[in-house]
């Protein structure tokens, strides 16, 4: 298996980079579905539109890519020669990319709300909210280029 890491690395790191940029194009245009979804009347044919374009970006993109994403990091991960002692930066982009997955575990919860009709957040929430991703994003992407420490 870590013949197969090794040789494979920039490939697994090419597939690990496409996964993330699709998970955060989903995470990032979740919250402004959201924002949207909040303006619309509730017994609307809009309101039903915004679920069914929850669900699809929720499903097909955004639940594959994280995963991917996910299982993809850990093989690049275990490659050796990759996580070594002393290389604290990489503690530090795990522990955001959890963050990460616990903004995503909260969209999936909003729309649940959405769909069951009992969300309480309004427009302004998720404008601010989907900040949030997008900082976790440069985080993540400054501490694996430039990795400080």
């Amino acid at each position: 298996m870590s013949d197969f890491l090794a040789t494979n690395y920039l490939t697994l790191k090419a597939i690990h980079l496409i996964c993330v940029i699709s998970w955060m194009c989903a995470l990032l245009y979740l919250p402004r579905l959201f924002v949207y979804h909040c303006e619309v009347d509730k017994a609307s044919d809009q309101y039903q539109l915004f679920l069914v374009m929850e669900k699809r970006l929720i499903q097909i993109i955004m639940n594959p890519a994280g995963i991917l994403s996910a299982l993809v990091g850990v093989l690049l991960i275990i490659t050796p020669g990759v996580w070594q002692k002393g290389v604290y930066w990489l503690h530090l982009k795990i522990m955001l990319v959890f963050f990460m997955g616990i903004v995503h575990l909260l969209g999936i919860h909003w729309y649940q709300q959405f769909k069951s009709c009992s969300i309480s957040k309004t427009g302004t929430f998720f404008r601010l909210f989907n900040e949030i991703p997008a900082l976790l994003m440069v985080g993540i992407i400054l501490l694996a280029i430039i990795k400080p420490f």
